[in-house]
């Protein structure tokens, strides 16, 4: 009875500790969110009271539809930056995606439904090879990308001859421009994948060995973790839904730009980063991602109802990603140094 009574205690002292410990790893994602959602306010905001034409109908579709593009690339770049990694191919990816999938539309009998799988299943195709070269050939994924980068742009070209693909069936546009009882379809589509990619990182071991890599790969590893199998498979989602992102681009114009893309790592990469992903690795999280992807669009929207200049949107966007690092980097050292 001695023994019950000291264990219970002890029992309890752990469920606390625990508890305790589970809410100081989650606070660095909480301030991270809270502070980009504070900036998301702010923005709107200021918009609404600066141009008349901000809270058009019109206007907010068109928001959601360019939103939908960047910020379901996003939540498979958060995966890719959680693991301490990166994708600067995932433009070109889009782009190749794009083209393959209207071309299978355009000249073969198959439906635009298949045809945006062929497009997502492109895009994968770039992922895996990504996934190999870093695994296999153990470069890093800075120059593994890069390197993946101009080769996809080089095969977006050369696959039409660096000329769009038309002559698509006019319904391909609804998984762009389409809307159910006044709803986007493009917003629906977004849910739909931003829950799927939170379950699979909060609620699935894929998830648990994402952080893990990412936090400390040499413990992930004596832990049991095939941190290359983990890392092959993130590479792949990653390229799946960046040829994915590329079909709902090319359903927006209802044909497939070759020059779609260029530049479209920055957003991807400044959506995760101001949404918390930390590029050290081991943070994330998919709202975070979602509220930094509508960020830059209010931005980017914003700055075209106002008549900015587009050097000056870049400019903008750059600024943010170095607060957003800097602030992740302060963070850190006060978290691990709170005296």
């Amino acid at each position: 009875m001695l023994d019950a009574d000291h264990d219970q205690p002890d029992e309890q002292d752990d469920i606390h500790i625990s508890f305790w410990q589970k809410m100081k790893d989650q606070l660095p994602n909480v301030v991270a969110q809270l502070t980009a959602a504070g900036a998301l306010i702010v923005v709107f905001l200021f918009l609404v009271f600066a141009s008349p034409e901000f809270l058009t109908f019109s206007n907010i579709f068109n928001i959601i539809a360019q939103t939908t593009v960047t910020a379901i690339i996003a939540v498979g770049m958060t995966f890719v930056i959680i693991t301490a990694g990166i994708d600067l191919s995932v433009g070109a990816t889009a782009a190749l995606g794009g083209m393959i999938g209207t071309l299978a539309i355009a000249h073969t009998p198959l439906g635009w439904p298949v045809g945006v799988v062929v497009g997502t299943l492109a895009g994968g195709l770039v992922g895996l090879m990504n996934g190999f070269l870093i695994t296999k050939a153990h470069l890093s994924p800075f120059i593994a990308t890069l390197g993946m980068m101009s080769v996809g742009r080089g095969l977006v070209y050369l696959s039409t001859n660096a000329v769009g693909v038309y002559g698509l069936p006019t319904d391909f546009a609804l998984l762009g421009e389409g809307s159910i009882d006044n709803i986007p379809i493009p917003l629906i589509v977004l849910l739909v994948v931003a829950v799927l990619a939170y379950f699979l990182l909060n609620r699935t071991l894929l998830g648990r060995h994402t952080y893990a890599i990412g936090s400390n790969p040499e413990a992930a590893r004596l832990s049991g973790i095939s941190i290359s199998f983990t890392l092959v498979i993130i590479y792949v989602l990653q390229g799946l839904l960046a040829g994915f992102g590329g079909m709902i681009a090319s359903s927006r114009v209802v044909s497939g730009q070759p020059n779609f893309g260029i530049g479209l790592e920055l957003d991807v990469i400044a959506a995760a980063v101001i949404g918390g992903a930390s590029l050290f690795g081991g943070q994330g999280t998919i709202l975070g991602t979602l509220i930094g992807a509508f960020l830059i669009a209010l931005i980017r929207n914003g700055a075209v109802l106002l008549n900015v200049n587009q050097f000056y949107q870049d400019v903008i966007i750059g600024v943010v990603i170095w607060l957003a690092v800097y602030w992740d980097q302060f963070r850190r050292r006060r978290l691990s140094n709170p005296s």
